[in-house]
């Protein structure tokens, strides 16, 4: 057999050509076109793939703020309920200290309330006492008993010790000799020359006395010199009984039914011996 060669030379340039045209228009886009979507598909994948790092991260943040949220809400659960206890605890401490103050003001208020209770009616029970008391001596003193009031008194003057007489002598001096002798009846001229006498033996000199006549000192006699008072009368011992049951009852005494000037320091002694001031 033989063999054309121009056949098959044409055939093999045919051959060349057809594969340089399908590589021309046809393999080479196509291949263009795979390249190109093949970076479209890589690109795609880039992107997704930073979109998941993207997505993976903010899950990753979210879920870090959700654990510190629920780090913080359980930490400010903690501290409002901590506090809400604490806050109860001292409401109920100082409501049972607001209890136990009114408590106390409500007992001090009712003792209060006691005690004036029963110091108005001591008060009351001694007045009535008293009053009775005085208006009995008064009504029993009389001139004869005055009498004897006076001689127990000139007994008293001379019982003066030694310091006491120099301090009624100095008294007297004090006053120039303005003496005042006081009793609730007039003294009859035998009682009162022995009371000058008296005088005169105390301050050694003849003492002539002023006399007054006071209703109000039941059954004794004051004398006043140089801003001193030495008395005796049974209404200094109403008064000085008076001042006791005062003292003992919390109370400042009443005073005293004889009339007095301003207060007038009284002789030590005086006051010693009994109902004197």
């Amino acid at each position: 057999m033989l063999i054309d060669w121009f056949t098959v030379g044409a055939q093999a340039l045919n051959f060349l050509i057809l594969v340089w045209l399908l590589k021309r228009f046809l393999y080479q886009p196509v291949l263009n076109a795979i390249s190109v979507r093949e970076q479209r598909i890589a690109m795609q994948l880039a992107d997704a793939a930073s979109k998941e790092a993207a997505a993976t991260k903010e899950r990753d943040e979210f879920d870090r703020k959700n654990r510190e949220f629920d780090a913080q809400r359980a930490a400010l659960l903690a501290q409002v309920s901590e506090q809400a206890t604490l806050e109860h605890q001292q409401l109920l401490e100082q409501a049972h200290k607001d209890a136990d103050a009114l408590r106390s003001r409500l007992a001090d208020l009712l003792r209060s309330e006691q005690q004036l209770l029963s110091g108005e009616l001591a008060r009351r029970t001694r007045d009535e006492v008293l009053a009775i008391a005085r208006k009995v001596l008064a009504d029993l003193a009389t001139a004869s008993l005055e009498d004897s009031m006076a001689g127990v008194f000139v007994e008293r003057i001379r019982a003066l010790s030694a310091a006491d007489r120099k301090l009624l002598a100095s008294a007297t001096e004090a006053a120039a000799g303005a003496v005042t002798v006081r009793s609730a009846f007039e003294l009859p001229a035998q009682q009162r020359a022995a009371i000058e006498q008296t005088l005169s033996e105390i301050c050694g000199a003849a003492s002539r006395p002023s006399y007054e006549t006071v209703p109000g000192l039941i059954s004794g006699l004051e004398l006043r010199a140089g801003g001193r008072k030495l008395a005796w009368s049974i209404a200094d011992y109403l008064a000085e009984l008076e001042k006791k049951v005062g003292d003992i009852l919390g109370s400042p005494s009443m005073p005293a039914p004889a009339p007095a000037p301003a207060p007038i320091p009284t002789l030590a002694a005086a006051q010693a011996s009994g109902g004197s001031q």
